[in-house]
């Protein structure tokens, strides 16, 4: 199988490094990738979302399968341009269409999917810049804290939580009408404010059915004790410790289940990974987001817990056979410790040089925001490495984790060193 991996973080480079121990693969292209990936394939130098370009290389490198890491070129109708192209539409894509991403591209389309489907969420309301004074009302008809999210991608960004009515009014205007996150706020998603535990959650679906994986437990402050600015993502854990058998039974039957057969019932074809950022409320679980792609970091903890082969599943999604395809987890527990750029998730400089790569053995270092120049690695983006290890419970993999990050070093570097000990 030859395949075309798009994107260019730690969630592609796990997806590499998996992807390069499968028996059927024959050759593996990224792009972009970054210097991790080039370990695993050959890193191509076009953007994920220039269609023309990954055209091109499809064409040229002979390639069956194109794996769709991150969102945008999902939202931007990646798949809808290989199906309606004739040389491009018998390679497989991994990842939904256009009409299904806006599960992740419109806050407003997943919150009516979800009602519709009887999918447990938060209670909200959407408004427009013409609708505000009818979103002031819905404000000062809730509690506090206020939960304010631009309806369409704003690179993470794009949720607010508020404690101060009149702060919320004020933001309201500010994505309505000043647009505050440009189109992506046109629309803007008001909703109760869940008190409790977030976990994430991953399947793979080939339209019809669907194999769940580990599920996960990623950190976004980039504080200890999650405090300060949102990132994109701190570190991770799997599985999580408060996800016991009841639980995920739920999760099954009340989320994953009338998710994928409500997808089938609208006549929305789904093929690809469906995350689901859920929150623990009194042992019930709720529907935050969903995501039309895996998560990062938290593919850098599901992939080396997925014992399976992911190109077998693939194909398997490709050719509407997952059922007869088998999913086996590594019982062990895996613990991701991201290393950032200081100044992260604010401004920060990039072309640092990264020293100690060479000395880890007891670890995955899975690259975020890297490049290469010959043998000599530099920083290139705000979350720069994500540090994985295995072990046979949760402290021990963040043993490995923390003592592998001590090897590892760049100018300014900063982790938190506290990740996963909420849940120990």
């Amino acid at each position: 199988m030859r395949v075309l991996l798009l994107g260019s973080g730690g969630r592609e480079h796990a997806l590499a490094w998996k992807m390069a121990q499968s028996s059927i693969l024959e050759a593996l292209f990224i792009a972009p990738g970054n210097a991790g990936t080039r370990q695993h394939g050959v890193n191509l130098n076009i953007s994920a979302s220039d269609f023309h370009e990954i055209k091109h290389a499809v064409l040229k490198h002979s390639i069956d399968v194109v794996v769709v890491g991150p969102e945008d070129p999902l939202v931007k109708g990646i798949v809808d341009f290989f199906q309606s192209d004739d040389e491009l539409s018998k390679v497989a894509v991994i990842g939904p269409n256009k009409v299904a991403s806006q599960l992740e591209g419109s806050k407003d389309f997943a919150k009516e999917f979800m009602q519709r489907h009887n999918i447990p969420t938060a209670k909200y309301a959407t408004f427009t810049k013409d609708k505000l004074e009818e979103g002031y009302k819905f404000l000062e008809s809730m509690k506090a804290p206020y939960v304010l999210k631009a309806d369409g991608l704003a690179a993470g960004k794009g949720v607010l939580i508020i404690n101060d009515l009149n702060e919320a009014k004020n933001e309201l205007k500010n994505m309505l009408a000043d647009a505050k996150f440009g189109d992506a706020s046109s629309r803007v998603v008001i909703e109760k404010f869940l008190d409790g535990v977030e976990l994430s959650c991953f399947v793979i679906t080939d339209g019809d059915s669907y194999k769940i994986l580990p599920e996960a437990k990623d950190y976004k402050r980039i504080g200890e004790a999650d405090t300060g600015l949102n990132t994109g993502g701190m570190g991770a854990v799997s599985p999580v410790p408060f996800a016991n058998p009841t639980f995920k039974d739920k999760i099954k039957n009340q989320i994953i289940i009338p998710t994928i057969k409500g997808l089938k019932s609208e006549e929305i074809e789904y093929k690809g990974f469906i995350f689901f950022g859920l929150i623990n409320v009194k042992n019930e679980p709720y529907v935050i987001e969903y995501n039309c792609r895996m998560g990062d970091p938290e593919t850098e903890v599901v992939m080396p817990r997925l014992k399976s082969d992911i190109l077998d599943l693939f194909e398997g999604v490709a050719t509407n056979t997952l059922s007869e395809r088998d999913v086996q987890f590594d019982e062990r527990s895996a613990a991701t410790v991201m290393m950032v750029s200081g100044g992260y998730p604010e401004a920060y400089e990039k072309g640092k040089k990264i020293y100690g790569l060479n000395n880890i053995s007891e670890s995955m270092v899975f690259h975020a925001g890297t490049i290469a120049d010959g043998p000599v690695v530099e920083t290139a983006g705000g979350r720069v490495l994500a540090v994985t290890s295995l072990g046979k419970d949760l402290e021990t993999a963040l043993k490995r984790s923390y003592s592998s990050l001590d090897k590892i070093d760049f100018e300014k570097a900063n982790y938190r060193k506290d990740i996963g000990f909420d849940v120990l």
